[in-house]
């Protein structure tokens, strides 16, 4: 009796955790995004994005992000402490069709910063 309680409860422990990581509440971040042949990867800017993968099927814009700023120009001045400018921060739609996931690209300026995928494109 104690040698068949031994063998359970790994086992049940094992299917618990399982069923508990088999359902996510949100999309996966990835670092990649693949554009038929071609592949976008965070860090790329929204024109190689664009070119990579066409045009978004939708586009919005979530706010303005402050960021320090170091530099000025193609040139550094140095000086003490930073200076401060406001990036726009757009998340990029792609739909991709029925049978695939839709894939979002989150930008902040011109840099892809994440990419997640949300449910079911349509």
């Amino acid at each position: 009796m104690l040698g068949a309680m031994i063998y359970r409860a790994p086992i049940l422990a094992l299917l618990l955790s399982l069923l508990v990581l088999a359902v996510p509440e949100r999309g996966y971040a990835i670092d990649n995004m693949r554009c038929g042949t071609k592949l976008a990867s965070v860090g790329d800017g929204k024109d190689k994005v664009r070119t990579l993968c066409g045009e978004p099927t939708s586009v919005g814009f979530e706010g303005v992000l402050s960021r320090p700023r170091y530099t000025y120009g193609p040139h550094d001045y140095s000086y003490f402490g930073p200076s401060w400018m406001d990036v726009p921060v757009e998340v990029w739609t792609y739909n991709f069709g029925p049978q695939k996931l839709l894939r979002k690209l989150r930008f902040v300026g011109d840099e892809l910063v994440d990419i997640e995928t949300d449910g079911r494109g349509y």
